[in-house]
């Protein structure tokens, strides 16, 4: 009973993870940027929701659309500004400029809010519902239908959608895209926005389960390259699946060993996977 119950813990992490994992692997997907600044984006969700929740009272499940708003804009805003200049260009241009982003958002926020470690202890949060004997943490629960449901949402928006259809199609020929008709340049600055507000989302959902810092956005996008790794480079599905394994392998390290050795995990995983399969398990080599 006490490893079901370390497995349905994992399960539930790796909901927030697969969010946060498919906002970064849509981004690649699209502009071919490696983004290292998505952690930052992930950080500034979650001090949105914090200071609301401290400063104003404002309900943590409120802060979430005004989080995933105001990163949206923001990614809109750093795409126009700067990821575009790199697109098409070497990863190496991507991963310095992104880099450079990440180390300034974090020296500011460290500067602005130092690197205390604070949490959103909202009351009807705390706490777990016993199921058939078995424990759901409220937080984490709710953090994974919430998670579970903006995923499927966007995952539906990139099926059903007219604009949807249009960021898979520059996803797999940009240039025949073009060429039909699409904007591509306009895709990338929406693409570019909505994986920045799925960051957002997943950050703040991540401060009602954890304690976040400034730092924490280094910490979050090594999982994040792990699950994509371990799903496959492309794969939405690959994605989910990844997170939800990289969940339950992380509360399963902790509960056999200990918090210190399980943060180790996505690093085993990422190295194992490309070492064994480098394409991931639902990715697609390339010839």
């Amino acid at each position: 009973m006490d490893l079901l119950q370390v497995i349905i813990s994992g399960i539930l992490l790796g909901g927030v993870y697969a969010l946060f994992a498919t906002g970064l692997n849509m981004i690649f997907g699209v502009m071919k940027v490696i983004n290292l600044a998505h952690g930052e984006l992930m950080m500034l969700g979650a001090y949105i929701t914090f200071f609301l929740f401290s400063r104003a009272g404002v309900n943590p499940l409120v802060s979430l659309p005004i989080s995933a708003l105001a990163l949206l804009l923001f990614g809109v805003l750093l795409q126009f500004t700067l990821i575009e200049r790199v697109v098409n260009q070497p990863l190496l241009s991507s991963l310095l400029l992104t880099f450079g982003l990440s180390t300034l958002m974090m020296g500011v926020a460290l500067n602005l809010w130092t690197s205390n470690f604070r949490s959103v202890a909202w009351e009807p949060l705390t706490g777990a519902w016993a199921v058939f004997g078995l424990a759901f943490s409220k937080s984490r629960l709710v953090a994974f239908l919430i998670a579970l449901l903006v995923t499927g949402g966007t995952w539906l928006f990139l099926q059903k959608s007219t604009f949807g259809k249009a960021i898979r199609a520059t996803a797999q020929h940009p240039e025949v895209a073009q060429i039909c008709g699409i904007d591509v340049r306009r895709v990338r600055l929406v693409t570019f926005g909505l994986g920045s507000a799925m960051a957002a989302v997943s950050g703040s959902l991540i401060a009602m389960i954890f304690t976040i810092s400034p730092e924490m956005g280094r910490m979050f996008i090594g999982k994040g390259f792990a699950i994509i790794v371990l799903g496959g480079l492309g794969s939405f599905a690959g994605a989910f699946l990844g997170a939800l394994s990289l969940g339950v392998g992380e509360t399963l390290a902790a509960y056999w060993t200990n918090t210190q050795l399980a943060e180790a995990v996505a690093y085993a995983i990422l190295v194992g996977v490309l070492l064994l399969r480098p394409s991931g398990f639902f990715g697609r080599a390339e010839a």
